[in-house]
Parts: C-alpha cells; sequence; structure tokens
C-alpha cells in the first residue's frame, strides 16, 4: 500500500501549477486553500519582482492569477514579462478598480479574462479550469498539426530492403481500416513509430494517439490508467481521472508491451474491445467509446497463450491484424542506408559535421549482430556525433564490442583464402551448422525446428538422415556429434 501510496504522488507532480500574485494577504492565503483544494499545485508571491523569479525557473506555470496594481508595478507590465519567459501561460487578472479600457488592454495582452473585486470564488473556480482546458487544448492542436505536416510520413521509417517495403506496404493496406493490428518485433525495431505511422495515415489521424506501455506501469496502477477511476475508489483516489480508452475516443489507442498485461486484466481488456464499453475504477456508470487498438509485443504471445500466461481468446482478438517487424540483422542491407539517416539528423540537431564511415568501421557495422536493434544503432551514431564532432567515422571511434569478433554474426566471419575454397563443402557445413542451431534450440524438437528454418518437417528429418546428424546420449543436450565432421 505504501508502494501504491509513493506511485500516486509521482502522478500528482505532475498536476497543473499555478501562481498567485497578490498583495492583500488574506485573499493570497484564500484563494490558495481553495486551488490546492482543488489539487492544483500552488505557489505565491505578494509583488511582480517575487512573480517573475518564480516564472524564471524550469518548472512551468500553467496559470497566473494577477493583481492588476502591485506594490513594484504594473499587473499588465508582468503580463508583457512574464509573457517573454514562458509564452504559453494563461493569465486572470484581478482588480478593485475594473474599466472597460482595462479590460480591452489586459485581453489584447494576452489574459484569458479579467474580474472585478470582489468576486465570486465559484465563479473563479470555473474560470481556472476553463483556462487551464484552453491551454491544453492548444498545446494538442499544435502537437497534431506538427505531426500531421509530416513526423509520421512513410518515409519517415528508413529502409529499402524487401522486408521494410513489405511492411510499409502492408501499413499502407492497414491504415484506413478500422481493423485491430498486432505489431510483432524485438526491442528497438521501430514498433511504436510504425503505430504511429498507421495512427496518421489514417482517418483517425485527426484524432488522438494515445500510448500506453503495459510493461512500465505497474499492475495495480495499469487498471486506472486504461479506464480511469472515481474519487475514492482507493486509498489517495482524491478526485476522479479519466482513463486511456476514454482519452482516445475517436482515435487509436497504442498497447505497448501487451505480453506484460496480468491476466485478470486481460479478461477487462477483452470484453472493453469487443463491447466497447467499460466502467471507471469503482465506478458503475458504463462508458462507452470509438477506439481503435494498435498493440505490440517483443514476445511470442503463441508460446505465451500454450504457456498459460496469455488469453487466447484475446490473442485471436488483437491478432487480426499481424505486423512482423524485421530485427536489424534480417535487413543488414539498411544498415548504410540507416547510417547515413542518422548522421544526417545529429549532424542538424547537435550541430556537428560527420562527414561518412570509413570502409572498415562500416565493414564491422554491417555485420555486427545488433542485439538493440535500430535503437542501438542510432544511439552508437549519436555517441560517436558528440564525442567527435567532425570528419569520418574511424575504426577507432567504434567502442570495443562492435569490434570484437565475439559479437560478429558468423555470416560476416566467411573468408576466402589465398589458395580457394571448396564451394560445396562450404555450403555444406553452413547448412550442418544452420540445422544444429534450430535443433539445439528446440532441444531436438524436429517439428519447432523445421519452423524456425521455415521448411517442412519431412525435408527436415531427410536432411539430418542424410547427414548422420544424431541426438546426444543425455537429457539436456548441450553438444551435438556428426557422422562424419563437415570442414571449411
Amino acid at each position: 500500500m505504501r508502494g501504491l501510496k509513493v506511485l500516486l504522488e509521482g502522478v500528482r507532480m505532475q498536476e497543473r501549477r499555478l501562481l498567485i500574485v497578490e498583495d492583500d494577504s488574506s485573499l493570497r492565503t484564500a484563494l490558495f486553500r481553495l486551488l490546492t483544494k482543488k489539487s492544483y499545485q500552488v505557489v505565491t508571491a505578494q509583488t511582480k519582482n517575487e512573480a517573475l523569479q518564480l516564472c524564471s525557473g524550469q518548472q512551468k506555470i500553467d496559470l497566473v492569477l494577477v493583481d492588476l496594481q502591485l506594490p513594484d508595478g504594473s499587473g499588465l507590465d508582468l503580463i508583457q514579462e512574464i509573457k517573454r519567459i514562458q509564452s504559453e501561460t494563461q493569465f486572470i487578472v484581478l482588480t478593485g478598480f475594473g474599466t472597460i479600457e482595462t479590460a480591452v488592454h489586459a485581453t489584447r495582452l494576452g489574459a484569458f479574462h479579467f474580474l472585478t473585486k470582489p468576486f465570486n470564488i465559484e465563479e473563479l473556480a470555473s474560470l481556472i479550469d476553463k483556462a487551464i482546458n484552453h491551454t491544453q487544448l492548444i498545446a494538442e492542436n499544435k502537437n497534431l498539426k506538427s505531426q500531421l505536416q509530416g513526423k509520421y510520413k512513410f518515409d519517415n521509417i528508413v529502409g529499402s530492403s524487401e522486408k521494410m517495403l513489405d511492411v510499409l506496404k502492408m501499413i499502407e493496406k492497414v491504415a484506413d481500416s478500422d481493423s485491430t493490428v498486432l505489431i510483432k518485433g524485438e526491442s528497438g525495431t521501430g514498433k511504436e513509430l510504425v503505430a504511429k505511422a498507421i495512427h496518421y495515415n489514417s482517418m483517425r489521424a485527426a484524432k488522438r494517439l494515445i500510448p500506453v506501455n503495459c510493461g512500465a506501469i505497474p499492475s495495480e496502477l495499469l487498471e486506472s490508467e486504461l479506464f480511469g477511476h472515481v474519487k475514492g475508489a482507493f486509498t489517495g483516489a482524491i478526485s476522479n481521472r479519466i482513463g486511456r480508452f476514454e482519452l482516445a475516443d475517436g482515435g487509436t489507442l497504442f498497447l505497448d508491451e501487451i505480453g506484460e498485461m496480468s491476466p485478470t486484466l486481460q479478461v477487462k481488456l477483452l470484453r472493453a474491445i469487443q463491447e466497447r464499453q467499460f466502467e471507471p475504477v469503482g465506478g458503475t456508470k458504463t462508458i462507452e467509446v470509438n477506439v481503435r487498438i494498435v498493440a505490440a509485443t517483443n514476445i511470442d504471445l503463441e508460446k505465451a497463450v500454450r504457456d498459460g500466461r496469455f488469453r487466447e481468446d484475446l490473442y485471436y482478438r488483437l491478432n487480426v491484424i499481424p505486423i512482423h517487424i524485421p530485427s536489424l540483422k534480417e535487413r543488414r542491407e539498411d544498415i548504410p542506408v540507416l547510417l547515413h539517416h542518422f548522421m544526417t539528423i545529429f549532424n542538424k540537431t547537435k550541430d556537428k559535421n560527420i562527414s561518412g564511415v570509413a570502409p572498415e568501421a562500416a565493414d564491422l557495422l554491417f555485420h555486427y549482430a545488433w542485439p538493440g536493434n535500430v535503437r542501438e544503432l542510432e544511439n552508437l551514431v549519436e555517441r560517436i556525433a558528440i564525442l567527435k564532432g567532425t570528419g569520418m567515422i574511424q575504426v577507432s571511434d567504434l567502442p570495443d564490442k562492435y569490434k570484437d569478433r565475439q559479437h560478429i554474426e558468423t555470416s560476416g566471419e566467411l573468408a576466402i583464402p589465398d589458395t580457394g575454397i571448396d564451394f560445396n563443402s562450404a555450403v555444406d557445413a553452413y547448412e550442418n551448422a544452420l540445422i544444429l542451431k534450430a535443433l539445439e534450440r528446440t532441444n531436438w524438437n524436429r517439428n519447432q525446428a523445421a519452423q524456425l528454418l521455415k521448411l517442412n518437417r519431412t525435408t527436415l528429418v531427410e536432411k539430418i538422415k542424410k547427414k548422420g546428424l544424431k541426438v546426444p546420449d543425455t537429457v539436456c543436450p548441450v553438444t551435438v556429434h556428426r557422422q562424419p565432421p563437415a570442414t571449411i
């Protein structure tokens, strides 16, 4: 329970921050108490200079309640100076000497509203809520416009390999449908980027894309995060909270790491997807939504179903249109394109001048195993751009692991000696190695090994017999003996 309270405190830290600038101590205290009870973060100042100091810090001020006449200057002058520091801050002007001319002037300077003292405290509270919502709407519109101007166009998914072109074709086909999509792929392959491309190229692009990382949110909070909660539903629920499903109404809900969701919550998610309705935690009112679901996973959900860790009915509800994102080692031909792409980005954003990659360094990067996929490549280029700054990326600029042959894929170690090579023997040896690798991974289950190699089971069995590959006489085989041994 203590951990839950700490997590809830972390959520509250993101609440709106208000500044009260008022030299009347009794009014200042009354406003502070009122707004604190409404779960706002409230700071106060008596003078113009105190207010400017508070606004000059790193913390954003969402709304300022400002008296028109302050001991050290005008409230209207304060509005202009704060606007230069925090351009998106809203203002409500409070004064005991209100005139139409002053109200018009305050509005032209960007004040949301103008109130003459004495004023109704509930009217002020309502105005504050409206001003905060107005700020949020402006921010969302700006964000939406920037995204729709090309941030998630297809050309931002970099790759010209056949496998990536297949992914792009699939995105184009499914974007305009309302069907549920399940994006599969290893960590770092760009599943979220694909989800964004689907949303922002769909008919729902004008509405919101709401992401939820099911693996990053503790299970005791995830239900509230998805469906919201009512005041008093649990300890720390001091007000009603809208869930991600409701926020995504009319748009798309992106459920990342869906395989990490608890079985109990899987049942509730299945119902919400099937019936398009749910009840907030602790509530009785049913909320209906029109939401498209895009889910992503880096685990084998079919295996999770077999192991009893994931509901079969939910899996089939999510797996309507599966999209597999290949790992970087599956599309090595995209590595030079990605290197150029990231160098261009970091040269611009970091003000650097990386001109290219030396052939020896490019060869090492091409044959590296890339366990972190595209994200690892992006991080590497950013690191080199910052540390090197200018010139050609050399082998000496690469961290040691990129030069260590233990991290290089077997396919990158093949070489032709000066004396030549027996082509048929080399191919036969490589085929043996692939078959043995698949058999070892599946504990010599021929059905599963055939699936890994994309072979018919009968074909694999014939190859095993022909090559004389035998399972060891141990329960958990570690090594495999081959008769006769092949050489390269």
